[in-house]
């Protein structure tokens, strides 16, 4: 028998999505920090428990992502990430959506 393909198309934002490499795995919500031509640079922020000192602490996790073709995605964008295959040395996690666009400026005033 044949093995079957994994599908690499996703629905984001009403409409399909061909994602460069099959994903699986985890799910992440975070802010653009930084911008290249085929990625991103994304900082996920989450809360933990440090038992010691009975405090809870924020710590910042930086994933690195490839933005598919569809996706229009600048600095400061609230973005879902899931993760996939490793596509090169850093990059690991796909963009499959966009949660928020970030404020300009313009739109501030």
């Amino acid at each position: 028998m044949a093995k079957e393909k994994t599908q690499r198309r996703i629905k984001a934002e009403g409409k399909e999505v061909v994602t460069p490499a099959p994903t699986r795995g985890r799910v992440f919500e975070g802010t653009v920090t930084k911008k290249f031509p085929r990625r991103v640079v994304v900082e996920a922020e989450r809360t933990v428990y440090h038992h010691k000192f009975e405090r809870f602490f924020k710590k910042k996790t930086r994933l690195h992502a490839r933005i598919p073709d569809a996706f229009e995605v600048n600095v400061g964008d609230y973005i879902k990430v899931r993760e996939s295959r490793p596509l090169s040395k850093i990059i690991s996690f796909v963009v499959i959506g966009i949660i928020r666009k970030a404020e300009t400026a313009e739109a501030k005033k």
